[in-house]
């Protein structure tokens, strides 16, 4: 009796914590199909703003590390390797006012798609796809201040090591991951997955990196020390995002085909879980707490957030057309 009359004060003060982390925060998300940016409030699951982006349409997002600010790479209007506009912009977006503020302006059209901020550099990386670059932007000056080869075409998302030493494209139409040596500014190896990768995400141990195969229902395992391919995960469809949860316990995958997520046993490299979620996953962000996970479902236009310790659907938020990128936006 003693301890379960202990157990329900500490799940309320679980609860109530992770209520607080999510109230002090954003959510944004790109809305595709209507060339916005959706501010969204986590705590209440609901938009509180959709900001225009100014003509095409940007697929991803990143917030800066104080949570203030949004940036957007306007990628353009076409699928990857497929004719259309090519963009050549990056819309800065304040989160608090919702509305842009300023533009970087890349020197020619270069279809810039993934952003990330550097983990030691606090440099802001994004893909450059049709240079076959990853650009390094200072945040303070909005300056272009130098590039990383990525050696292959089609280099569309990319994740960094957290000792900031390393980058790791996925190349789609080649199949291909790119090492990166980010200091030397030199490709190390090209690694060979599969006729067609996408996406790709890296454990919190820098040991792994994971992509997807996308001819068939199947995950790639990168061994980081030796460079190559050390295992294949089984899935029941084919994948397109992953993210690792931040303890260093679960990945996630998303299967568009199937309308879930996969779960991964990271000590066993196994399917543990697979939690339903809205029309079409496309991209998982994890509260940085391990404690929620947020995935874009385009075709439903929603959100779906996933309590990661019952492994349940909590809610669908919805959100403008063709939600794509997400990312966390941290509180004051």
């Amino acid at each position: 009796m003693r301890s379960y009359s202990f157990a329900l004060p500490l799940l309320s003060l679980a609860l109530l914590s992770s209520n607080l982390y999510a109230q002090q925060a954003h959510l944004v998300v790109a809305e595709k199909g209507q060339q916005s940016l959706a501010i969204i409030d986590p705590a209440a699951g609901k938009v509180l703003a959709s900001v225009p982006e100014g003509g095409i349409t940007g697929h991803e997002v990143i917030a800066s590390p104080d949570g203030r600010v949004a940036y957007v790479p306007i990628y353009g209007n076409s699928g990857v390797g497929k004719p259309g506009t090519d963009g050549s912009t990056m819309a800065v977006i304040d989160i608090a006012s919702q509305k842009v503020i300023d533009t970087v302006t890349f020197p020619h059209p270069v279809r810039p798609h993934c952003p990330f901020f550097g983990p030691k550099d606090g440099l802001l990386y994004v893909s450059t796809e049709l240079d076959h670059t990853i650009t390094q932007i200072d945040p303070k000056t909005l300056k272009i201040v130098g590039t990383l080869p990525t050696g292959q075409e089609q280099s569309h998302m990319f994740a960094l090591s957290h000792d900031g030493r390393r980058a790791y494209t996925a190349n789609v139409g080649p199949g291909t991951v790119s090492v990166i040596d980010i200091q030397a500014r030199k490709v190390l190896k090209i690694i060979p997955i599969s006729a067609n990768t996408q996406r790709i995400a890296i454990s919190s141990d820098d040991h792994w990196v994971f992509t997807a195969d996308q001819t068939k229902p199947q995950l790639a395992v990168i061994d980081t020390k030796a460079e190559n391919v050390g295992s294949w995960i089984p899935l029941e469809g084919v994948a397109y995002g992953t993210a690792a949860t931040p303890n260093g316990r679960w990945l996630l995958v998303t299967l568009p085909d199937q309308n879930k997520i996969a779960v991964v046993d990271l000590k066993t490299m196994q399917v543990v879980h697979s939690v339903k979620v809205g029309e079409y996953p496309q991209e998982i962000v994890v509260r940085p707490d391990s404690q929620v996970a947020y995935v874009s479902c385009e075709k439903s236009n929603q959100v779906a957030e996933i309590n990661l310790q019952s492994w349940t659907l909590t809610r669908l938020i919805p959100t403008g057309k063709s939600t794509d990128g997400l990312a966390w936006a941290a509180g004051q």
